[in-house]
């Protein structure tokens, strides 16, 4: 699934480049009752980053993501840290880059159901 052409702005934007974990995830999510709007790359995932259309949170998949690091440095000036949830993969960026940048973090092997869980006590603490 590539980002729609919502203009309010969602609860989640998921940026994965695996469409069958982007599509599980993105499934449950709507399951729970969030809006998402879930993406491919981070050009479309960027266009729901604009002021006054940023969601409650954003979720990067770095397994198998082009340029990791230069999303997660672009997506730290868009986003504030405690706003972001990255699901870190082996050999993506070093432990202490992430937290560095202050992002929420859940490290591989991880489940739908864990990720869905995280989501959800993340925008509960940070509801706008």
């Amino acid at each position: 699934m590539t980002a729609s052409s919502h203009q309010a702005s969602a609860d989640v934007v998921l940026l994965g480049a695996d469409w069958k974990t982007r599509a599980l995830i993105r499934a449950q999510l709507i399951e729970e009752g969030f809006e998402v709007v879930a993406t491919d790359t981070w050009p479309m995932m960027r266009r729901h980053l604009r002021p006054g259309l940023k969601p409650r949170l954003a979720v990067v998949d770095l397994k198998d993501l082009d340029e990791p690091g230069r999303v997660l440095h672009d997506l730290a000036v868009l986003m504030k840290p405690e706003r972001v949830l990255v699901l870190a993969a082996a050999a993506t960026i070093p432990r202490s880059e992430l937290s560095r940048l202050g992002f929420h973090v859940l490290r591989r092997p991880l489940t739908v159901a864990t990720v869905v869980a995280k989501v959800a006590g993340i925008t509960a603490i940070n509801r706008p």
